[in-house]
C-alpha cells in the first residue's frame, strides 16, 4: 500500500491495565487538515502533538542510552500503528519510567487523553 507523504493515518489501541477493555481511536489527516473518521476525544490536539513530536517519537534517532528516573506512572499501554507522512509506524507507549512518562505526556492527546492532561483518562 503506497501512502501519500502528506497524510497521517494512525490507529491507537489503548488499555488502561492488563486485561482491561481495549479502546481504539483513529487519527486521519491530509496536508495538516483533520479528515473525517478521526475518533480521538481531542483530535485537533492529537494532530498538533503528532505534527510537533511525531518524527522523534515514532522514529527515534539512535544514540547513547538515556538515563531515566525510576518511577512508575501506571499500567497504561498504547500501541500506535499506521502511517505518518509516508512512513509506516509501529510504536508502543507506556508509563514505566521517567523517559516513557515524558513520551506519553508529549503524545497524550494521540493516546486518548485531552490537551493539558498528564495522560490519564
Amino acid at each position: 500500500m503506497t501512502q501519500n507523504h502528506h497524510e497521517i493515518d494512525l490507529t491507537v489501541r489503548l488499555t488502561e491495565a492488563p486485561g482491561a477493555p481495549e479502546h481504539v481511536f483513529q487519527l486521519s489527516a491530509s496536508d495538516g487538515v483533520l479528515a473525517a473518521g478521526s475518533t480521538l476525544p481531542d483530535a485537533t490536539a492529537a494532530l498538533a502533538a503528532v505534527t510537533q513530536h511525531g518524527e522523534d517519537m515514532f522514529f527515534p534517532r539512535p544514540g547513547p542510552p538515556k538515563l531515566c528516573t525510576q518511577q512508575y506512572g501506571g499500567p497504561q499501554l498504547a500501541v500506535v500503528t499506521g502511517w505518518f507522512l509516508g512512513r509506516e509506524v509501529t510504536s508502543q507507549f507506556s508509563r514505566t519510567d521517567g523517559c516513557e512518562i515524558a513520551r506519553w505526556r508529549a503524545m497524550a492527546p494521540l493516546l486518548g487523553g485531552v490537551a493539558g492532561s498528564t495522560g490519564a483518562i
